[in-house]
């Protein structure tokens, strides 16, 4: 008898195991409906320039994260296919080098849901001052990344940041990015990276460009790294990996050894999915090429 209900209990257990694993696969083996494909060709800038196999991938994954994670309407909000497909297809850029081109990838195995704001959202915060002054404040935000497996985000700037490629804020490649980092057990600019040796060369590389933004905020230099960037690494690690993505060409003219480091990190080359900007000179500068291959 007991080795009977032991039976029972193990075949249960691995049913439990396996059941999801099923449900995904057989949502994978369903390609995107063409009323969603349409919607990932409209608000992905980059899934035009993808090679037909890469193009499968981010279906895949786009199915696989509409799949697994939830999404949330916040202040009336309702969501609609276009919200969760756009979402879907901006983060998962991110991990489209993880992807084969069969097998389920890993799509950010710690979030849950996606909440959705129609615009900018209020959050409170708490600041304590030197003086151990505590100041209540309510600050206006575009985006933010929980520990908890939630992602906040605005559908104003997510649209258009789809359609803007490269002249707003990408929000959901900003955040997704803080998701990744946490990967490592703390957000703090360097993710997951696998070796000590890949650890050694990404916080050289990191550091060095980090140091450098901080100094050209402080002066008000403007490059191809948002200002936003030398508050923290981990907001570095968010706005380069924007750049990465959504100007490539001017990431790897600009800062060619920390576009080297994201190549080996993200596996792919988003140089791949855009054409290469007419070089345009700066004349203050003695003539360098502010934008193009070299800089």
């Amino acid at each position: 008898m007991e080795g009977i209900i032991a039976g029972l209990i193990g075949a249960g257990l691995l049913a439990a195991w396996l059941w999801p694993k099923l449900r995904l696969r057989r949502a994978l083996a369903r390609p995107l409906e063409p009323g969603l494909l349409a919607i990932l060709e409209r608000n992905v800038a980059q899934y035009a320039g993808m090679a037909p196999p890469e193009r499968q991938r981010l279906q895949r994954l786009v199915q696989q994260f509409l799949h697994e994670k939830s999404f949330v309407g916040c202040a009336g909000l309702e969501i609609t296919d276009e919200m969760r497909v756009t979402i879907a297809a901006q983060a998962c850029l991110l991990v489209l080098g993880r992807a084969g081109d069969d097998s389920p990838a890993i799509v950010y195995p710690s979030l849950h849901a996606v909440l959705v704001y129609p615009g900018a959202f209020l959050v409170p915060r708490r600041e304590i001052d030197v003086a151990g002054v505590v100041t209540e404040q309510r600050q206006d935000l575009l985006g933010e990344s929980w520990g908890d497996g939630r992602v906040i985000l605005s559908w104003d700037h997510v649209r258009r940041a789809g359609w803007e490629v490269p002249e707003t804020h990408n929000v959901v490649l900003h955040e997704f990015a803080h998701q990744l980092d946490s990967e490592s057990g703390s957000t703090n600019g360097a993710p997951y990276l696998g070796s000590t040796a890949r650890y050694r060369s990404w916080s050289e590389v990191l550091s060095r460009n980090y140091a450098a933004l901080r100094r050209d905020a402080m002066w008000g230099q403007r490059g191809v790294l948002d200002h936003y960037g030398a508050s923290s690494p981990a907001e570095f690690f968010a706005v380069a990996t924007e750049s990465f993505f959504e100007q490539p060409w001017e990431l790897a003219a600009r800062h060619p050894d920390l576009y080297e480091e994201f190549l080996k990190y993200f596996r792919v080359d988003p140089r791949d999915w855009m054409a290469q900007p007419q070089p345009v000179y700066d004349e203050p500068f003695g003539g360098q090429v502010v934008y193009g291959q070299w800089r």
